[in-house]
């Protein structure tokens, strides 16, 4: 099976525990065989038919499994569960990346609330992140690709606890944002933007670390389905998202 994803031993003993019990109905078809399949179709981008049926099962089972289970949260939930259980740490990274969209994902109703936009690269959607020092993603949102990184930087950041350090680019430099993250306690290691006529100082030695979130994002981007968003539904695309997530970086 070297060239189909399996969850190794390890891997499936930290998400079983996490995966929903007590259903009623028909007892579900194998977990670890139908989870890897699912995982298989999201890494390869593949058509859902193309999964091997002697390995994974009806590529119906995987579909129904993988939508269900996103319009349920469950995939949000095991992400949160495993990304923390740590504690917050010291420093934390912020950015976004832009995702095109496919026109399979064209004419999903309700436009940018399914996190759609128009921008001058086409229709895309933007994948903001905050994640640690080791490049590990803590919080994860979608949002219409044309949608300004800083209209969503605070409800990305109080998520979590307040950290010693917060590290971004020069597109987060806010007065207000610096405040506000003073407020908490959190410096502010963001390069001042260059219409500023008081040039701010940082911690240049630290801001130099920042491309552990440019790397986070190129390891998602591994996956093709992240690399190029298929699904109309933004419950189905998050949860595309929070497997890759808990898959490469929390199992």
């Amino acid at each position: 099976m070297a060239d189909f994803f399996w969850f190794s031993d390890t891997q499936w003993t930290r998400i079983e525990p996490l995966l929903p019990r007590g259903t009623r109905g028909k007892p579900r078809v194998d977990d670890r065989r139908v989870l890897s399949g699912i995982v298989h179709a999201l890494q390869s981008g593949g058509r859902w038919g193309d999964c091997p049926e002697p390995v994974y099962g009806p590529k119906k089972t995987l579909y129904n499994r993988f939508v269900r289970w996103a319009e349920r949260g469950v995939w949000e939930a095991i992400f949160e569960s495993l990304a923390g259980a740590e504690d917050t740490p010291d420093r934390l990274f912020i950015d976004s990346s832009s995702i095109k969209v496919h026109r399979t994902a064209g004419g999903a109703k309700g436009g940018p609330a399914h996190g759609i936009g128009t921008s001058r690269g086409g229709r895309n959607t933007k994948l903001h992140a905050v994640c640690d020092i080791k490049g590990r993603p803590l919080v994860l949102l979608l949002t219409p690709g044309n949608m300004h990184d800083m209209r969503v930087a605070k409800a990305c950041i109080e998520t979590l606890p307040p950290s010693a350090d917060l590290v971004a680019d020069k597109g987060y430099d806010s007065n207000d944002l610096r405040a506000w993250l003073a407020a908490r306690g959190t410096r502010a290691v963001i390069p001042p933007k260059r219409h500023r006529k008081v040039k701010l100082a940082f911690d240049a030695a630290v801001y130099k670390q920042r491309n552990v979130i440019e790397r986070m994002f190129c390891r998602f981007k591994d996956w093709r389905r992240v690399a190029m968003r298929f699904d109309r539904n933004i419950k189905t695309f998050m949860a595309t998202i929070v497997l890759a997530a808990t898959v490469i970086w929390w199992l």
